[in-house]
């Protein structure tokens, strides 16, 4: 177990490299979380940095969900294994987003976790992920906003894993980044009910 314990670690520690931050402060020597919406993820990086920073800092963050699942379930896999393969993949996709989410290194408060989410669901559950993929994409092209489509594509996940019958582990998996996902889109959620949220490319 102590393998495992070391993995989840790696994962959340992976999670939590603030890459909006960091590309914030290398290229504008600025705090990211002074602008914008004050996150440190994707969305707010386009905001405040542009179009191709914001693109490295999705990919990023993307990479570090697929990292955590696919590299360090390999390297930290106790043999012989007491847990299932999928169980641990799924652990430590969880911990990689909670790193993301709650970052140690930004005083635990981080982004919103979709990103690494989607990396996370790229590596264990490929087409689930293309699947939220096109939920989000649709939302936004109809809506503009990028949280609602954030929003829609994780509640809808844990459905579309139980209805394909995907392996347990990746069914709870979705639901509870579905749960991170909702709760930290909190503000949001209250902005879109009062109809103060901003669309995105929207000016001030």
């Amino acid at each position: 177990m102590i393998r495992i314990f070391f993995g989840a670690l790696f994962s959340y520690l992976a999670g939590a490299i603030p890459t909006a931050f960091i590309f914030a402060k290398i290229m504008k020597n600025v705090d990211i979380r002074d602008y914008g919406s004050g996150n440190v993820g994707a969305t707010n990086a386009l905001r405040v940095l542009g179009k191709l920073p914001a693109a490295f800092v999705l990919f990023l963050d993307i990479f570090k969900g697929i990292l955590a699942v696919s590299l360090f379930s390999k390297l930290f896999l106790q043999e012989p294994a007491v847990v299932s393969v999928e169980f641990v993949r799924a652990f430590f996709g969880v911990c990689v987003v909670l790193g993301h989410v709650f970052n140690i290194f930004l005083k635990f408060k981080g982004g919103k976790g979709v990103a690494t989410s989607m990396g996370v669901l790229i590596a264990i559950a490929p087409k689930a992920a293309l699947f939220g993929l096109l939920v989000f994409v649709a939302v936004v092209i109809f809506t503009r906003y990028v949280s609602l489509g954030s929003i829609v594509a994780g509640i809808l996940m844990p459905f579309y894993n139980h209805f394909t019958k995907q392996n347990y582990c990746v069914v709870i998996l979705s639901a509870i980044l579905c749960i991170i996902v909702v709760a930290t889109h909190r503000s949001n959620i209250k902005r879109l009910i009062a109809g103060r949220e901003r669309r995105v490319f929207e000016k001030k």
